[in-house]
């Protein structure tokens, strides 16, 4: 019996299915944790509804028309909740045992305390209790025996006036009046124990409650009021419609179906596991497309891709009634498209397509095919935009052409046609606003796009326009301090430059990539050769040949150091080192030699890495051939160049420099190609005109 393949062995098939075979970034455990709990979060957030949550609720788009099967009178729990919302000040209150047990305690320790109360500690109680001078002489005077049947009064007045129940908004003076009323069997109203009493009370209870609500009796109190006033019903007939598929829902028309159990609250376990997985797969489909398009992705790429889908799953379900395709689509396509690339955005569109759910919107399934029409033109074009100028003007006529494309179908076809489909209702109006909000959410997502450069590493064509701009203060300071290095960079770019472009390779990339790929060299402009003057070479100045290594090797550190302190982007850092990969610095590993025949080889090679992608590959052929190209005479013809230029480039693959780089045989020879054409402009001669001289 045949053995199935592992999902591991099948995912590195998927991935090592490329022409050449590329490198892949292998991404660490935390970053696959990270990534495996936001794919569940969007499969979570996708099929929660089908365990024990209803599958409709009102503001809800109907997935169905729905007959009425018979007459019916149906509460309007809309209406109940409103008189209800009327009624709510009015509540049920019940003593509550515990408090009313700690104010007993409580009138218990004020009677003990006053009790105590003598000598030096007397003149305290008067002051606290505000005592008279009759209450204070019979405070005094007053024997055991009076005392103890003084308490029990007292006593007997709390448990009385805690069984009534003590309210904390009752003014101090009314309820001293209601304690003095409690003691009337301790004389008239003046005799100092009575009023004395009633100072212990009244202490004891102010500004506080021994009530609480019971929320039971409120709502049986509240029911009876709402039946005393008469509930709201609706009248349902039997065969009317109650909803029709793709119109919003009412409270009203939710309460008919709920009536006649079309709403389902019971667990869907089957439905939800395919629900479910199918949104999980998805997630996983995305990630695979987009490591096979660039096997270098790296993980907050994806990150950022899964993230985009939660939030527009998270508002589907949020908004539903109000948010249409193409309002959550297009915006995140067009991010991705223009920071990672057009296959992964269009594989997002894809995902974020297959997982919707199936209430759509007024305009149903239609709206969401226009979507996905709009955002491949999206796709596709986001990512040769090379301006936010002309990435503005996909913000404006996208819009306005889906816009154009949904009143042609619907009026133009649906209507004049009179096509049945789906009983869709059709407003210019609320499309002309949805397309003015596309177009801002479009310039919204624009604006926020250099934010996110930053945080997730995006790459946007505009970006790589902005840094390849001469002006910017790290290639000024590169022509001023090191101008034979930077004239030497822009002759690399232009070799770079058509050897990306005759492959199809990142022509914008490759430009901007090789304008820093020699930053590192401003740290000491003259210990390299384009930049020495008179004749004078540090090098034979020091004799040392490992001392010279090292110096080179230090424009490759250097360079990154730049790169970090200007924030350059990874893919524009990583030309610097892997320009050099782990070249031999031969020249110098020879004099190394000339007096140490053992010198190691690992001493003169450069720490790379190699190149790990197309553009940085021909920018290291690139910075090999210039050199050769310029050394050859005026006379020298096209076989000349070619012979020079294969036998660098073979020398790079016989080192194992290009191994990572998936520059096939084919496109190595077009570079080849592309390189002499270049030469061929750069030996270009003018005639030299006969001097003039004057008389």
């Amino acid at each position: 019996m045949a053995k199935l393949p592992s999902p591991k062995k099948i995912w590195r098939i998927w991935l090592g299915s490329q022409s050449p075979r590329r490198p892949i970034l292998r991404w660490s455990s935390t970053d696959k944790l990270g990534l495996l709990m936001v794919c569940l979060l969007v499969a979570i957030i996708s099929s929660y509804k089908l365990l024990a949550v209803p599958d409709l609720k009102p503001g809800d788009i109907a997935p169905f028309n729905e007959i009425a099967p018979k007459n019916a009178k149906v509460i309007d729990t809309q209406a109940l909740k409103e008189k209800r919302k009327g009624l709510n000040e009015k509540f049920v209150q019940v003593i509550d045992k515990n408090q009313s047990n700690s104010l007993e305690k409580y009138v218990i320790r004020q009677i003990e305390e006053l009790r105590l109360l003598k000598d030096p500690d007397f003149e305290i109680g008067i002051n606290k209790y505000s005592l008279s001078n009759l209450e204070r002489n019979w405070l005094i005077k007053v024997s055991d025996g009076e005392w103890k049947i003084w308490e029990e009064e007292i006593k007997k007045a709390s448990i009385k006036m805690l069984s009534q129940g003590i309210i904390n908004t009752l003014a101090f003076e009314q309820l001293n009046e209601a304690s003095s009323q409690q003691l009337i069997d301790l004389g008239s109203k003046d005799s100092p124990n009575r009023s004395l009493g009633a100072k212990i009370l009244s202490n004891s209870f102010y500004q506080k409650s021994n009530l609480k609500v019971d929320s039971l009796k409120t709502n049986l109190l509240l029911d009876n009021l709402i039946n005393e006033e008469n509930i709201n019903t609706i009248d349902v007939k039997e065969g009317g419609t109650i909803t029709r598929k793709g119109e919003i829902i009412s409270s009203q028309q939710f309460d008919v179906l709920e009536h006649f159990n079309k709403v389902s609250r019971s667990p869907r376990p089957l439905k939800w596991l395919i629900t479910f997985s199918e949104s999980l797969g998805c997630c996983g489909l995305l990630l695979m497309i987009m490591r096979r398009e660039k096997p270098r992705l790296k993980a907050r790429h994806g990150l950022l891709s899964l993230t985009l889908l939660f939030v527009v799953q998270l508002t589907k379900n949020w908004l539903v009634p109000i948010a249409s395709p193409l309002q959550l689509i297009l915006p995140p396509t067009l991010l991705l498209s223009q920071g990672i690339g057009t296959t992964t955005s269009l594989a997002w569109m894809a995902s974020a397509s297959l997982i919707w759910p199936t209430s759509l919107n007024e305009l149903s399934e239609v709206r969401l095919i226009i979507a996905c029409i709009a955002g491949s033109f999206i796709a596709f074009l986001g990512r040769r935009m090379r301006s936010r100028a002309q990435v503005l003007q996909i913000a404006v006529f996208i819009p306005f052409g889906a816009l154009l494309g949904q009143w042609f179908i619907f009026n133009q076809i649906i209507k004049e046609e009179n096509i049945e489909f789906n009983n869709l209702s059709f407003d210019t109006n609320s499309l002309f606003n949805e397309t003015l909000i596309i177009s801002a959410m479009l310039m919204i997502t624009i604006l926020i796009i250099p934010i996110l450069e930053n945080t997730f590493g995006l790459l946007t064509r505009a970006r790589l326009m902005e840094l390849s701009d001469q002006e910017r203060p790290l290639l000024r300071r590169l022509s001023r301090e090191a101008p034979g290095t930077f004239e030497h960079t822009l002759t690399i770019l232009s070799l770079a430059e058509e050897g990306a472009r005759v492959i199809g390779a990142d022509v914008d990339l490759i430009r901007t990539g090789a304008l820093y790929h020699d930053v590192g060299k401003l740290h000491a402009p003259n210990w390299f050769i384009e930049n020495q003057r008179d004749g004078i070479n540090p090098h034979e100045e020091i004799k040392n040949p490992y001392k010279s290594a090292e110096i080179l090797q230090a424009h490759v550190d250097e360079g990154l150091k730049l790169a970090r302190r200007y924030r350059l982007p990874s893919p524009i850092a990583d030309f610097i080192p892997e320009h050099q990969g782990t070249l031999k610095m031969g020249y110098f590993l020879h004099k190394a030699r000339e007096s140490d025949p053992s010198a190691s080889e690992k001493s003169f090679r450069y720490k790379g890495p190699i190149p790990h992608s197309k553009e940085t590959g021909i920018l290291m052929l690139a910075d090999g051939c210039e050199a050769a190209l310029r050394s050859l005479d005026a006379s020298s013809s096209d076989s000349d160049a070619c012979k020079t230029v294969r036998k660098i480039i073979q020398s790079r693959q016989l080192d194992g420099q290009l191994k990572e780089s998936s520059l096939t045989r084919a496109e190595i020879e077009i570079i080849l190609r592309a390189f002499v054409s270049v030469w061929r402009r750069m030996r270009h001669r003018r005639l030299k005109y006969p001097s003039f001289n004057p008389r």
